[in-house]
């Protein structure tokens, strides 16, 4: 009785703080399960309820209802812009949905902070509420036993609308069968847009009830919508009890689990999270094909192109031999020349790049030098995301765990008096590659959204290690005031940013040529093969998840290889620089060079420091309002990525390839 006297009060503050989570995980899972839209902006939609509920409030019975009936409607209509948003996005699946809602949140909170301001606004509630009762003993705040009741009777209006009237049993067919509901007549994309302006109205007025316990301010929105993400996961999308029972534990967890368990407390949700996922995909059968949307054809039609394919195949060969027969000099010149030609083709990009990254020192100043040895440690992050994104077939958003360790292995070695470059390096890659072969096993099983969802708890739990681990990581304060990198043995450590950009420069070319040597090799060949035809790959007797898992670690290691150059070129390292927002830039980079592009993902990366560092820099404040504008420009503009910009070369004259394919 004593131990649940001294915890009653934060059991309490869980059931609470559950409650205002279900509210919101409610919206979240109504959008993502029933509109197929994974909305990372949800968070941003509880913000525009809890600024506006802050702002209109006023101490009255009035100006709370005002509140939440203006806080709801704003919310429910940006909740229906961001249906018109996505809607040209359904085919692309939800990696591009994420991406997009993602550059809408950084847009919409920037915004955001301009209309209301940097600091945490306060709340004034009705007089009845501001007030504390007696509960077994203790003085509880009257507003939030008042909050418990509302949430209820509003999760149970909620589930009567869905369960019990025609608007509920439309939402519910729009997402099991869109074509039957239009065929009685309801107009899918108005249910489409209805379903997520209530999910927004949902966000909205739990922004508003919600605002006197997460008060409006910078970082509640991110905040909200990782741990809404949590409770979705854990609760599923078929049931809202279930879910309610997860936004519950999770209330408990955030408040009575940091008072009796305050070391193990930060780790609890995402691991949790992270457990679910891996069971539920150990019993999910891996689908025939996976790439960023885990998308396959059905087996007749798999069937039909496997036929077509092989007749095709024969008639080329006939058709090349008969050709070669006939003027076999000829032919054999021409291929030769073909190939050297299309050899030149790929090599020109690089040298251009390469000859202008070397320019750069002499053409820059020196701020902007460093920028550019910044863009390099993010863009072999990047690529790093390419390899498993673009050709394992495994989007992610937890990239940042190994460049983290890359970085953190670093700098503890630099403060150890190990300073030489490659040693660092090398020691920083083989941190970060056994980290990823770790993690491995609970990635390469999954899937489409559930690897997004599994890498994003694999980030969350590595930044809650290094918040917690200060002796290592230095926590919130991050590490400074560490021995400057030498670029090779006996050398001097270097602190000229020319001297910094050029040992990135040669760091990011070593590796960069060393992960296209790989992806153009056989191996590379059959890691391309298990994400276009995993089924067939399985049939034939090929290793499918041991060639994931080695991919998983050698990205991992690039990654590390990043995380070092950050730490060398920028001589500090803080938590910012590898949280959830550098995850989503290197994806960013990742699509805006093009999946499959590991030059494009270089560029992307240049692209986003250029934006965020530069750019913003003559726009101080809005550097997340550019980017993101320029995640919904990318996603718009680049479907394919700066590599889907070029046209595929035409040879003079078709050519049969050894194969007796035609040529390109």
């Amino acid at each position: 009785m004593e131990l649940l006297d001294a915890h009653l009060v934060p059991a309490v503050d869980g059931v609470a703080y559950g409650l205002l989570l279900f509210v919101v995980a409610a919206g979240l899972s109504l959008a993502f399960g029933t509109a197929g839209v994974l909305n990372l902006s949800h968070g941003t939609l509880y913000a525009i309820g809890a600024y506006t509920g802050a702002e209109l409030s006023d101490g009255t019975w009035g100006g709370l209802a005002l509140g939440l009936a203006a806080g709801t409607a704003a919310a429910a209509l940006a909740g229906a812009g961001l249906s018109a948003a996505t809607v040209p996005l359904a085919r692309r699946g939800h990696l591009a949905q994420a991406l997009l809602t993602f550059g809408i949140a950084l847009v919409g909170g920037d915004l955001l902070i301009q209309l209301f301001g940097a600091d945490e606004l306060p709340v004034r509630v009705p007089g009845a509420l501001d007030t504390s009762v007696h509960l077994l003993g203790h003085r509880y705040p009257a507003y939030r036993l008042g909050f418990i009741v509302m949430a209820v009777l509003l999760a149970g209006f909620g589930t009567w609308v869905l369960t019990r009237t025609r608007v509920g049993a439309a939402v519910r067919a729009s997402a099991d069968d869109p074509q039957m509901l239009a065929a009685t007549g309801h107009n899918p994309r108005a249910v489409h847009t209805g379903v997520l302006a209530a999910a927004g109205a949902l966000a909205g007025a739990a922004g508003v009830l919600g605002a006197p316990i997460i008060g409006p301010g910078p970082g509640t929105s991110e905040n909200v919508l990782m741990l809404s993400l949590v409770v979705v996961v854990l609760g599923g999308l078929r049931s809202l009890w279930a879910t309610l029972a997860a936004a519950v534990a999770v209330g408990e967890v955030q408040t009575l689990g940091v008072s009796v368990l305050p070391e193990l407390a930060p780790y609890l949700l995402f691991a949790a999270m992270a457990a679910v996922l891996v069971f539920r995909s150990r019993f999910a059968e891996p689908t025939a094909a996976h790439g960023p949307e885990g998308t396959s054809a059905d087996p007749v039609t798999r069937l039909r192109r496997l036929l077509t394919a092989r007749l095709g195949t024969r008639l080329g060969a006939r058709t090349g031999e008969a050709r070669t027969r006939k003027a076999p000099a000829q032919v054999s010149g021409g291929f030769g020349a073909w190939v050297r030609g299309a050899a030149w083709r790929r090599a020109a990009p690089l040298l251009v790049l390469l000859l202008v990254l070397i320019a750069l020192p002499g053409l820059l100043d020196s701020y902007s030098i460093s920028l550019a040895g910044s863009a390099l440690a993010l863009g072999l992050l990047a690529v790093s995301v390419t390899v498993l994104t673009g050709y394992a077939g495994l989007p992610t958003l937890g990239q940042t765990a190994p460049f983290a360790v890359g970085a953190y292995a670093t700098a503890n070695l630099a403060d150890a008096g190990w300073t030489v470059g490659p040693v660092q390096i090398v020691l920083s890659a083989l941190a970060a590659a056994v980290f990823s072969a770790v993690t491995g096993p609970a990635v390469i099983r999954a899937r489409g959204t559930t690897v997004l969802m599994i890498t994003l708890a694999v980030g969350e739990l590595a930044s809650a290690v290094i918040n917690q681990f200060k002796s290592v990581t230095g926590g919130a304060d991050g590490l400074v005031g560490f021995p400057a990198t030498q670029a090779l043995w006996g050398g001097e450590g270097m602190t000229d940013e020319s001297e910094l950009y050029t040992y990135a420069l040669v760091v990011a070319v070593v590796a960069v040529a060393l992960t296209l040597l790989v992806l153009r090799s056989p191996a590379g060949k059959l890691l391309t093969g298990t994400r276009g035809a995993e089924a067939r790959m399985r049939a034939s007797g090929h290793p499918v998840g041991r060639y994931l898992l080695v991919a998983h670690i050698c990205a991992g290691a690039l990654a590390g290889v990043g995380g070092s150059l950050t730490v060398s070129v920028q001589q500090y390292l803080s938590p910012a620089d590898v949280g959830f927002e550098i995850a989503a830039f290197a994806l960013l980079a990742a699509v805006i060079g093009g999946t499959t592009s590991v030059i494009g993902a270089l560029l992307g990366a240049g692209l986003i420091v250029f934006t965020r560092d530069w750019v913003a820099g003559s726009w101080p404040g809005h550097g997340p309002l550019l980017l993101g504008a320029l995640f919904i420009a990318a996603v718009y503009l680049l479907p394919r990525g700066l590599a889907g910009l070029r046209a595929a070369p035409r040879p003079a004259a078709p050519l049969p390839l050894p194969t007796g394919k035609a040529a390109p």
